[in-house]
């Protein structure tokens, strides 16, 4: 969408074909209201600023959606507080990650202007055809949640003190909406059960300490919005300060915010659906079959799959393709990257329907020499288009790193997506050979028309005297070492981290070890980040940077820092420092009149994301 609130190609295409993948109910992404006496929010489109350019598109978008049944509300937000510099705030708050800054206050004026402009853009959703309008937001810490939280809102006026006053801005909303609009014209918000807040810039990783809005809380501002004419809350956690409460990594607990959602089901009668780690659909169909919810909402798994629902409805859910939680591909592009959002496990998320792939002109005999996941999506994706694949693995099982990756019980969602692309690949057919290891003559034998090598990466091993009585992170991952009491992990990057996390969780007493100045470098989401950084606080989990490993003895380890060299005592020494590329064979297989590409860890080592990302797009050339 632009910035003037126009809904775009892309646009478009995204909203239908997940109204064809079978969503009942679909939220638009937040739009802007006020460029006027707040910043002009640079992540949402105003539609205030082209009236009848956004009516014009919102009528074909609306179409599009209800051909399949599926209804619309326009999100549209009042402003994003203290979240980020410059906006404009109930009090002077600190801002967000900048401490050093104070939010802007708002005048009595400048609220009653922008609830002004947020009617006008229900008006304008109206006649755009959408059927609802959802008030953005009291929840995440944005700007109506700050007004509603007794931290954030200090003031002495009618907008401040009691509950009543603080969440009276919705009211306004709610009545103004409704009149403008007519009572039929559905109007719902996101509220935040429970905000994890410690402090300003500081979460409570347990919920115990709550200096935010707790349950209790949250259930008395339910029954008062019920009350002032509300049609549905869409409810899920956290504020910007506990984002991984707001947007859960994969290490916070599937379903882990039912039960706080059922206390507020418990107390009114409107539709409550809940939303944040809500991608387990056995999990889902029980909360909603007891009564705890209404509905669930979707977010990063409709990235990962547009087809969920209609998978469900068909009797196949297992053929959904499983969201991992890992921030990469969405969040991380969105918030830290400054561009659209993608999916690791999608990869024609965010592709307009032109790029996607199209059958192949010139079928070719091509062969896959690797099955973790990067040969599998190249697999999958050429069989799709209609080449014929042979595929070779040289160990026993596909996945590749995929396998140890998934070890861990929060990355369970890694082990459904390995069993997800082999399923995938036994239901178009693709010839498999599994522990084979197929060499360069063996290829140039055969003379395929194209090969693509996605042999993946291996660990790095350190060169320092007794390294022989360390173990390696794939060996703990797998299972196949014995762990003692006290560990340290060398290796500060996220399977270092994720380890050492862990192993703090099943009361092992644990050390990191990072040579660089800070731990988790390199492109880790820092919601995920965030995450690992207070979980260590919490379980004591000790950290030391700027520390080099020189020597691994049976008793433990020696390291060198800025104070100089001091021993770690261990019962394990874990080696988590990196991996390298597995030799390729490409240059073997060069001059034979065979098209050669590298994929995936092979090639250059990343994640997921990446392998992933890279096969699909040498996939859709071939």
């Amino acid at each position: 969408m632009s910035l003037t609130g126009e809904i775009n190609t892309k646009g478009l295409e995204y909203y239908e074909r997940r109204a064809k993948g079978g969503f009942g109910l679909i939220y638009s992404g937040s739009f802007n209201s006020d460029s006027t006496v707040d910043a002009d929010n640079p992540l949402a489109a105003n539609p205030l600023k082209s009236p009848s350019l956004f009516v014009k598109t919102s009528l074909e978008l609306t179409r599009r959606v209800h051909i399949y049944g599926t209804k619309i509300i326009a999100q549209v937000t009042m402003g994003l507080g203290r979240n980020y510099p410059g906006y404009l705030a109930p009090s002077a708050l600190p801002v967000y990650n900048f401490p050093d800054q104070t939010s802007p206050v708002l005048t009595v004026e400048q609220i009653h202007e922008k609830e002004r402009l947020m009617i006008e853009a229900a008006k304008l959703c109206k006649q755009g055809g959408y059927d609802g309008f959802e008030i953005h937001a009291m929840h995440w810490g944005y700007l109506l949640d700050e007004f509603s939280m007794s931290i954030t809102n200090h003031r002495t006026d009618e907008y401040g003190g009691t509950l009543e006053n603080r969440i009276r801005i919705a009211k306004e909303l709610i009545e103004g909406i409704k009149n403008a609009c007519g009572s039929d014209f559905i109007v719902t918000i996101r509220l935040g059960l429970k905000a994890f807040m410690k402090d300003f810039n500081e979460a409570s990783f347990d919920g115990s300490e709550e200096k935010g809005r707790d349950i209790d809380e949250a259930v008395e501002i339910a029954k008062l919005l019920e009350s002032y004419g509300l049609d549905g809350l869409s409810v899920d956690t956290g504020v910007y300060d506990s984002f991984y409460y707001a947007c859960p990594p994969m290490y916070v607990p599937s379903g882990f915010a039912i039960d706080l959602a059922a206390r507020v089901k418990q107390e009114v009668k409107i539709p409550v659906m809940l939303g944040g780690r809500m991608a387990d659909i056995d999990l889902d169909e029980e909360a909603v079959r007891d009564g705890k919810i209404d509905a669930v909402v979707l977010g990063r798994p409709s990235l990962a799959d547009p087809d969920l629902p209609k998978k469900v409805e068909m009797g196949m859910p297992e053929r959904i393709r499983p969201c991992i939680a890992c921030n990469q591909g969405c969040m991380y592009r969105l918030l830290e990257q400054g561009v659209d959002s993608y999916c690791a496990v999608n990869p024609e998320l965010g592709k307009s329907v032109d790029y996607l792939p199209q059958p192949a002109l010139e079928k070719k005999n091509v062969i896959v020499v690797g099955g973790g996941v990067a040969g599998m999506e190249a697999a999958r994706t050429l069989t799709r288009r209609g080449h014929k694949v042979v595929l070779y693995e040289a160990n026993s099982e596909l996945g590749g790193n995929l396998i140890p990756a998934g070890a861990h019980e929060f990355k369970n969602d890694i082990h459904r997506l390995n069993a997800w692309y082999q399923q995938e690949l036994e239901r178009l057919q693709v010839e498999i050979h599994t522990g084979r290891k197929i060499s360069a003559g063996e290829i140039t034998e055969v003379h395929p028309d194209a090969v693509i090598l996605a042999v993946g990466s291996v660990p790095v091993t350190p060169k320092v005297e007794g390294i022989e009585k360390a173990v390696g992170c794939l060996d703990i991952l797998s299972g196949k070492a014995e762990l003692g009491e006290k560990v340290v992990v060398v290796g500060g990057g996220l399977v270092g981290c994720e380890i050492a996390y862990d192993l703090s969780m099943k009361k092992k007493d644990v050390t990191v070890v990072e040579g660089l100045d800070h731990i988790l470098n390199g492109p880790v989401p820092s919601i995920n980040k965030q995450f690992l950084l207070d979980a260590f606080k919490y379980y004591g989990t000790k950290v030391k940077t700027g520390t080099m490993l020189s020597k691994v003895t049976d008793e433990g380890v020696f390291v060198t820092g800025e104070n100089g060299e001091m021993f770690l005592e261990a019962d394990t020494v874990v080696i988590a420092v990196g991996f390298r590329p597995v030799p390729s064979m490409a240059r073997e297989l060069y001059g034979h009149g065979i098209e050669v590409y590298e994929v995936g860890d092979g090639k250059e080592v990343g994640d997921i994301y990446t392998s992933i990302g890279s096969a699909f797009e040498v996939a859709r050339e071939i």
